[in-house]
């Protein structure tokens, strides 16, 4: 057959193409107003996402066409009309925060008979980087760094950056009034909540300060002492569903977990393989997750489980990872090495985490892959597995096998990519 590996790599690219941005946008574009149309968004994908609008919008209307989108370094598109800044995620700097204070500014004097159509993709949270009043940039950087290491989930972590923010959860909307606001998301968040992605800048958001502190406390995260205050404080709430500021907005979701993973069955049972679909909005730490799937991995293996070899095991979501170590990598490598220690080198199974943007956690890898042999190999490289999954090192272990996964920019993000694969 081929080679598992590449099976592997075919159904990630599946699931990365069907969210592409120059397939997903044009179905879901407004009709041009009567006044002007502004392009504003963040995330990695909204470069990408902007091109397509260019490329789309009609063709006496475009010169018309006038904005700024924030994305991560490296994720850039040449745009004609539309200005990209690339910014740094996941801890947010100084090109971002002042490329956000610019995009508010932009939409500062717009009118009845304007359009403001916002592309929002996951990475939104980072980029769209303005502190509260009181609160700075390294403020900021300071609590990003911390909510990445707690294990929270990203429904939690955004809550707490909406609370401290200028821009997050809908405050973007309030100050894109009178207009009319469209909003076109791609989402990378278990449930497609439009108020998590990207910190929802253009959605009601119904959570709290009481809720932010709240996750504060049960994380045991540490704050700067300003952003403590200012939680602590409360002051004026982010706009609610009943706010009129969303009196003229609307809200598009073009691309969504569920239909990359889709895409992905297809392509596997297209390849003559059974397939079992977990979900997409799978949670949890990244360690633990692995240890079931492996276990459910071997029930297949053995004939017991849910779905006949040859096999194909698909899930999607957001695993999150507790940092007790030092090392570098994200959930999904965190993923594969917890699944290769629980495995422990049985035969006929392969896996690959991936993040669909390319970049898992910070680094430059998608993710990683693990097949039959990954611990003899390891062994042989002298690579103390236990040792680097201790660390959080996965990024380390997998370099050192050559089995990092290496895509570069995929400029989309509809959340994580598992599959595991069980032969006979």
């Amino acid at each position: 057959m081929t080679d598992p590996k590449a099976v592997l790599r075919e159904l990630f690219d599946a699931a990365v193409g069907a969210a592409n941005p120059l397939k997903c946008v044009p179905p879901h574009l407004p009709t041009p107003p009567k006044g002007r149309t502004v392009v504003i968004g963040a995330g990695k994908a909204s470069a990408a996402m902007a091109q397509a609008v260019e490329a789309h919008w009609p063709d006496d209307r475009r010169a018309e066409l006038s904005g700024l989108v924030i994305t991560r370094y490296d994720y850039g598109k040449p745009c004609e009309h539309i200005e990209i800044v690339e910014a740094a995620h996941p801890v947010p700097d100084q090109a971002g925060a002042d490329a956000a204070r610019r995009l508010m500014d932009l939409v500062g004097d717009l009118n009845e008979d304007d359009l403001c159509l916002a592309l929002i993709s996951g990475g939104a949270s980072s980029l769209l980087t303005l502190p509260a009043d009181g609160l700075t940039l390294e403020d900021k950087q300071a609590v990003n760094r911390a909510l990445l290491r707690s294990g929270a989930t990203i429904t939690e972590m955004n809550c707490v950056r909406k609370h401290l923010s200028a821009i997050k959860g809908g405050r973007l909307a309030a100050a894109v009034q009178p207009a009319r606001l469209v909003s076109l998301l791609i989402s990378d968040v278990p449930g497609d909540d439009p108020g998590v992605i990207g910190s929802g800048p253009t959605v009601p958001d119904p959570t709290t300060y009481a809720d932010a502190r709240e996750i504060i406390t049960r994380y045991g995260v540490k704050l700067p002492k300003s952003a403590a205050e200012h939680l602590a404080a409360g002051g004026i709430e982010t706009p609610k569903p009943d706010d009129r500021v969303f009196r003229n907005t609307e809200l598009r979701m073009i691309a969504r977990p569920a239909a990359s993973l889709e895409a992905a069955e297809k392509a596997a049972r297209d390849a003559g393989f059974n397939v079992l679909t977990l979900g997409d909005a799978l949670e949890g730490e990244a360690r633990d997750v692995a240890a079931q799937h492996a276990e459910l991995a071997v029930l297949v293996k053995n004939g017991n489980g849910p779905v006949q070899t040859p096999a194909v095991i698909l899930s999607g979501g957001e695993l999150t990872v507790t940092m007790t170590g030092q090392g570098r990598g994200g959930p999904n490598g965190e993923y594969m090495l917890a699944m290769a220690q629980a495995l422990e080198g049985a035969d006929g199974i392969f896996a690959m985490a991936c993040d669909t943007d390319g970049i898992d956690g910070s680094e430059d890898n998608a993710g990683a892959m693990i097949s039959p042999d990954t611990l003899n190999r390891a062994g042989a490289a002298g690579l103390d597995l236990d040792a680097f999954l201790a660390d959080n090192d996965s990024y380390g272990f997998f370099a050192a096998l050559d089995d990092l996964v290496m895509t570069g920019p995929t400029y989309t993000n509809v959340n994580d990519f598992r599959a595991l694969l069980v032969l006979s």
